[in-house]
């Protein structure tokens, strides 16, 4: 008779970690290559509300957003509780947006300025008057293609 032998020495290779640290710098090359990093520094909480009929920007290269809330703590100290105007990181009053209209149209070709989208992103809590003020003067810049950010509603009436 034949004698069986077991395998019993022999165990399983271990996994090669030798490419490991060239997978992790590759991740990490691409995370910082693809990230953005925010450019505007919010001064206003802005809490938008909920829709149903959204619908995404197609280019939000050319996209310049207007801001409209309650300064955050810090500012309300020395700015109150009145609702405020932010463009990009200044605090503003609606006189200004005609100038802020022709900057962000100096920062884009000429050929895609009509094209461009002011996007308001207004808390749900700030009244009208301060948000048709600003589109008073966003109709003398002429600057007519104005979107309103909010979120999704999730519930269903």
């Amino acid at each position: 008779m034949g004698k069986f032998s077991t395998k019993r020495g022999k165990a399983t290779p271990a996994i090669s970690t030798a490419s490991l640290p060239d997978i992790i710098f590759i991740l990490l090359f691409f995370f910082m290559v693809a990230t953005v990093m925010r450019e505007t520094t919010l001064k206003v909480k802005v809490l938008v509300p909920k829709a149903t009929e959204l619908q995404k920007l197609e280019k939000k290269s050319l996209t310049s957003y207007i801001y409209i809330g309650e300064p955050t703590p810090n500012y309300a100290k020395t700015l109150g509780t009145a609702p405020r105007i932010q463009l990009n990181d200044q605090f503003a009053t609606p006189q200004d947006i005609i100038q802020f209209v022709e900057n962000e149209r100096v920062k884009v070709d000429d050929r895609l300025v009509p094209f461009m989208t002011f996007s308001m992103r207004v808390d749900k809590e700030v009244k009208m008057g301060i948000v048709s003020d600003v589109k008073q003067e966003l109709r003398k810049a002429n600057a007519l293609k104005l979107n309103y950010s909010a979120t999704p509603r999730t519930e269903v009436y």
